[in-house]
C-alpha cells in the first residue's frame, strides 16, 4: 500500500486496539473535486455514530444537493494522529462524547488514470454516544441537519449519493455526480462490515 510506513504503523496499533479493519482500494473515474484535490489533509475520518437507539446519525451541508445526507467525515491533517482527528471531528461535528468501539475499514482511492493507490484515504470507526447533545460545535463546518438511518438503511444512501445530478459546484471545485460516486464507497464498505460483524 501507498500510505506513509508511519501511518501503516498507526493503523496497526489502532487494529489491536479496536480490531482489524477491511482495506479496500476503490477506483474513481473523477477524482477532481474536494476534498480529493485538498493538499491541508492526508485523508479523512469517517465517523459511523451509533446512538443510543441504534440508529446511525448522518449529516447534509448546507451547499449539498437536496437530500443528500451521509456519514460523518472530517479531515486528517498532515502530522495529526488518525484517533485525534477522530475524536477531533465527532466533538467539531456532533457536540457528542462518544466511544470507539471498531475500526471498521480503510479505503485508498485511486484515480482510473493511474495504477497507484495512495490518491486519499477514508479512516471508518464505529462510535457509540455516551454522552451530551446533538449539535455543532464549528459554524465553519456549515451542517444543515442531522438525519438518523438504520445501519441497513446505508446501501440506499449509497444509491442516492451515486444519483445526485451532474452539475458543476464551485463548493467541491468539481462535479456533484463524480463526488457522490466517491462519497456511496464507504457506505458500502461500512454497511458490508456492519453485516460481517453482526451489528446491523
Amino acid at each position: 500500500m501507498v500510505l506513509a510506513a508511519t501511518r501503516e504503523t498507526e493503523i496497526e496499533a489502532l487494529a489491536a486496539r479496536y480490531g482489524a479493519p477491511r482495506r479496500v482500494v476503490a477506483d474513481l473515474t473523477d477524482a477532481s473535486f474536494d476534498p480529493l484535490i485538498k493538499t491541508d489533509r492526508i485523508g479523512e475520518v469517517c465517523m459511523v455514530v451509533r446512538r443510543r437507539n441504534g440508529r446511525l446519525i448522518t449529516a447534509v451541508k448546507t451547499f449539498y444537493p437536496y437530500g443528500a445526507y451521509r456519514l460523518l467525515t472530517g479531515g486528517v491533517a498532515p502530522g495529526e494522529g488518525i484517533e485525534a482527528a477522530l475524536l477531533r471531528e465527532v466533538d467539531e461535528e456532533t457536540g457528542l462524547t462518544v466511544a470507539v468501539r471498531r475500526f471498521l475499514a480503510v479505503i485508498e482511492y485511486r484515480a482510473a488514470t493511474s495504477a497507484e493507490h495512495g490518491l486519499f484515504a477514508t479512516f471508518a470507526f464505529l462510535v457509540d454516544e455516551i454522552g451530551g447533545v446533538l449539535a455543532p460545535q464549528d459554524p465553519g463546518e456549515r451542517l444543515g441537519g442531522f438525519r438518523e438511518v438504520l445501519p441497513e438503511e446505508l446501501p440506499a444512501l449509497a444509491e442516492a449519493l451515486e444519483q445526485v445530478g451532474d452539475i458543476h459546484s464551485d463548493d467541491i471545485v468539481g462535479r456533484w455526480r463524480s463526488w457522490g460516486i466517491f462519497r456511496a464507497v464507504v457506505h458500502r464498505v461500512v454497511y458490508a462490515v456492519l453485516c460481517d460483524d453482526g451489528e446491523r
